[in-house]
């Protein structure tokens, strides 16, 4: 089936659910948006009901099952925005949300409440955020996030590149994405050209979490981003059943830095609604990193960090900011000192 998969009858026909789970997973698709592009459904292995690539996409009953910790906003999005679309978490950068659309949607992500729309900023919300960043001279950054920015057309790619690398201020503009891994025919010559603008730096940041994503086509198109000159970060998140074991995340992490991708970030998931059944334990993160720094030169290590519940913001989790307690929860501590509890898992 070559198209895009939105509901519960398309994945019965791609033989990705079974008519016996589609009842059960129509409230699913209620909740929670459902795409699946037939890069993804390419790569999925359908004689195997673990499959890493078909648990981060395809819907699961699981997803309605809440836990007491879980939050709508795990990470604090709508505590630090100023107006609507931006968060301004940290002094010198800010997120640039301009777009509630994927072309995929992460079965784990930790704004499923928010996604899935398809709404952009509107043309009055964006001047407002635009506004926002221009009288605001500490801000030496600006990330594109959503939702999925590199949805965008090459056209309002190539308008928002211009319009943020014109504020004297801004030297970074970080886009963050999985269009190349999930939908590669999109990162095309024009695309790439749009993303560049004179007066900032363009960097990229992909997310991809298992080695099988990176198609041959998945890999041209981050060929073409590097070739184009744009730095390239990796973000991954560790889930369970899809890459919390050592030699996943070892031939994950191998591949971005042989595709000229530097691994940045490993996320501890976040407490996002109807997601525990993707969490791993600290203790089994830590664990893996001790494995991954005897396999792996530090070209290739990604940060392990957890991001505080509430918009405390990021912390490493293998550092002195992080202590278990005695019933298994940890406490975390924050960038102003300050220490947060959090679950054992």
């Amino acid at each position: 089936m070559n198209r895009t998969l939105r509901t519960i009858d398309d994945l019965v026909a791609a033989h990705l659910v079974s008519r016996e789970e589609s009842c059960a997973l129509e409230a699913v698709a209620a909740r929670y948006a459902i795409t699946i592009t037939p890069t993804i459904a390419a790569l999925i292995d359908r004689t195997d009901d673990q499959d890493p690539i078909a648990r981060q996409f395809v819907p699961s009953a699981q997803e309605l099952s809440a836990t007491a910790e879980e939050r709508a906003d795990p990470i604090g999005d709508a505590r630090h925005a100023p107006v609507p679309g931006l968060v301004h978490r940290h002094e010198d950068r800010v997120l640039l949300k301009a777009v509630a659309a994927c072309p995929v949607y992460c079965r784990f992500c930790f704004r499923r409440e928010w996604v899935g729309s398809g709404d952009a900023l509107s043309a009055d919300a964006l001047d407002a955020a635009l506004g926002y960043i221009a009288t605001h001279r500490e801000i030496w950054e600006v990330i594109l996030t959503g939702g999925d920015p590199f949805v965008l057309s090459p056209r309002r790619v190539r308008d928002l590149s211009g319009r943020i690398a014109a504020l004297a201020h801004v030297k970074i503009v970080r886009w963050h994405t999985r269009v190349p891994m999930v939908d590669p025919a999109r990162v095309n010559g024009e695309f790439v050209e749009a993303l560049l603008a004179g007066g900032a730096t363009t960097w990229i940041a992909l997310h991809a979490n298992h080695p099988r994503e990176f198609s041959r086509a998945a890999r041209a198109a981050i060929a073409r981003l590097g070739d184009a000159g744009i730095p390239l970060v990796s973000q991954s998140v560790l889930l369970k059943g899809v890459n919390d074991d050592a030699d996943t995340l070892e031939r994950l992490m191998r591949a971005f830095v042989e595709m000229r991708v530097k691994p940045y970030y490993l996320h501890h998931p976040d407490l996002a609604p109807g997601t525990s059944h993707f969490r791993v334990t600290i203790d089994d993160g830590l664990a893996l990193m001790t494995s991954l720094r005897r396999r792996l030169s530090g070209l290739a290590l990604p940060s392990y960090v957890l991001d505080i519940p509430g918009g405390a913001g990021k912390v490493p989790l293998e550092s002195r900011d992080v202590e278990k307690v005695g019933d298994g929860s940890w406490r975390i501590r924050d960038a102003g000192g300050r220490w947060h509890a959090y679950p054992p898992k």
